[in-house]
Order: structure tokens, then C-alpha cells, then sequence
């Protein structure tokens, strides 16, 4: 399950403030994440995935299965940003955000 603005997280990535097109990946299976972010898609064309640590894999796993096959040819990644941060409490944690977009109905990808 994705966490929204509504249920913060204390492994919020860089301690950022989650809007409303942010989704924190957690370890619930991969499908059922993709299949709730076809909810959010129906709001927004603009998502950003956002995990942190173990969860990464989980997040690039999401982004290819919405853009190659959920919503192929409909959707696609516009960028990925990654970064790690050092603490002393959890030594070098890796954080990745991945911006999917889906395209507009009779529109062309402008790139």
C-alpha cells in the first residue's frame, strides 16, 4: 500500500513533504501497488515514485510494470532521481524517486 500526504511516514524520503502525486513504496507485492496507482492515475497524469533502502527494487519493479505493461505505450518514465544519505543511527541509506507520466487521450509524447 502506498502512504499519501494523509498517513505521513517517519521514512519520508529526505523528510520531505508528500504531495499529493508522491507515493511512498513500501514492501506490500509489487501488482497489487501497480494496480493502486492506476487509482491515482485517474486523478493525475503525473505520479512520483518514491522509495528508500530495500523498497527500491519494489519501486522499479512498479514503474516497469505500469509503463510496460499496464499502461503501455500510454504511459512512461520521465526521469529517475537518485540519492543516498549518510546517518549515524542507519549508516548510507540509497533514496530513488521515479516520475511516471501517462499520456493525455489523442496527444502526442513531446520529449
Amino acid at each position: 500500500m502506498f502512504m499519501s500526504k494523509q498517513e505521513p511516514t517517519p521514512n519520508a524520503i529526505n523528510n520531505n513533504v508528500i504531495e499529493d502525486n508522491e507515493l511512498i513504496v513500501t514492501n506490500e507485492p509489487v501488482m497489487k501497488s501497480a494496480i493502486d496507482i492506476l487509482e491515482k492515475f485517474s486523478i493525475t497524469n503525473k505520479l512520483v515514485l518514491k522509495a528508500h533502502g530495500e523498497t527500491i527494487p519494489n519501486a522499479v519493479a512498479i514503474a516497469n510494470i505500469i509503463t510496460e505493461n499496464i499502461l503501455k505505450g500510454n504511459s512512461k518514465i520521465d526521469k529517475i532521481l537518485l540519492d543516498s544519505e549518510i546517518s549515524e543511527e542507519h549508516g548510507m541509506i540509497s533514496n530513488i524517486e521515479i516520475v511516471l507520466l501517462k499520456k493525455l487521450i489523442n496527444t502526442a509524447w513531446s520529449f
